[in-house]
């Protein structure tokens, strides 16, 4: 195993891949000579070239356009959108194109198409670049959605997106590009699909994604600690589709369920992940779900007021705590 950033598995992903196959290209605003906003392309321009790691103008919609009318005729691109809050402009080509090519010809034409995407709240970015758009992305049929909380996974889940025949979107967060952790030596091809248990629990099933998973994990320590409640954290890295049947199993171990998200809570994760827990293992629960979630008004710039506006980990104790009576 490797220790590494995060930003540094997303470029060996893109390296092994491009070195494995020639039809796959990069493309993205300063992604070439400067190296990525990121740094998650950091020398691939000089080692593959401009027609492999193509530099764009600041025109989403256009480029992802062209992206996506090379992969039908079997390139594989990955997009690098600078800031998640600018793939609005894109959303034409991704989701009326690529997400729906398949089913419209009758599976004549693919989409293998990769868009990856810095978002959240990173700090003091304003609201216009602290966007938090997954659950836009989760709710268009045909398009896979996942999102790494760690450099395994940033690392395995670009590497099997590049290779599948669906378009994926892969959600990245802003603050974790310089977060470490181990990535294998070898090869490694994450699941699109499916979830993972980050910790096991008995008492209370804590569901998080990304930069959550971080704060369910900070959470569980605190309750086991001080309080003697042992939860379990699942990590939703697959939010199209989600895990329903590991939601299921947790929930029915622990018998109540806290879903963490830095979004805000109408129509996003959290309402899914309680309608699947709501449809699925209503008689297993013992409480009712319940979801923290981001304040519903745009990212402030002002540092105190964002981080009032957004979840940490106390909120899910608390979250926790209320749920036993204990607050």
């Amino acid at each position: 195993m490797a220790t590494m950033m995060c930003w540094e598995a997303l470029r060996r992903a893109q390296d092994e891949e491009m070195t494995h196959d020639p039809m796959v290209i990069c493309m993205g605003e300063d992604i070439g000579v400067a190296g990525g906003t990121y740094k998650a392309t950091k020398g691939l321009y000089d080692k593959y070239g401009p027609q492999r790691v193509i530099d764009t103008p600041i025109s989403e919609n256009g480029f992802t356009g062209l992206a996506i009318g090379a992969a039908f005729v079997g390139v594989r691109p990955v997009i690098e959108i600078m800031s998640v809050n600018f793939a609005w402009l894109a959303m034409d080509q991704l989701f009326n194109s690529a997400a729906k090519v398949r089913y419209m010809s009758g599976g004549q034409l693919t989409a293998p198409v990769v868009m990856r995407s810095p978002g959240g709240t990173a700090h003091q970015l304003g609201a216009q670049h602290s966007a938090r758009m997954e659950k836009v992305f989760m709710g268009i049929a045909g398009l896979r959605v996942v999102t790494p909380s760690n450099p395994k996974q940033a690392y395995g889940l670009l590497k099997s997106a590049i290779r599948c025949n669906d378009p994926v979107f892969i959600n990245e967060h802003e603050t974790m590009y310089n977060m470490k952790g181990e990535v294998p030596d070898g090869e490694y091809f994450h699941p699109l699909e499916g979830s993972e248990v980050a910790r096991a629990g008995r008492d209370v099933t804590l569901f998080g994604y990304n930069i959550s998973v971080h704060w369910c994990l900070a959470a569980a320590e605190i309750l086991s600690k001080q309080h003697g409640i042992e939860a379990e954290v699942i990590d939703l890295y697959s939010l199209a589709p989600l895990d329903r049947a590991g939601i299921r199993a947790s929930v029915s171990k622990t018998h109540r369920a806290i879903i963490a998200e830095e979004a805000e809570a109408a129509v996003g994760v959290g309402s899914e992940v309680m309608a699947i827990i709501n449809e699925e293992c209503f008689f297993e629960l013992d409480a009712p779900p319940a979801r923290v979630s981001a304040a519903n008004v745009p990212i402030p710039y002002n540092h105190k007021l964002e981080k009032a506006a957004i979840p940490d980990p106390g909120r899910v104790v608390d979250a926790v705590l209320k749920m036993f009576g204990k607050k």
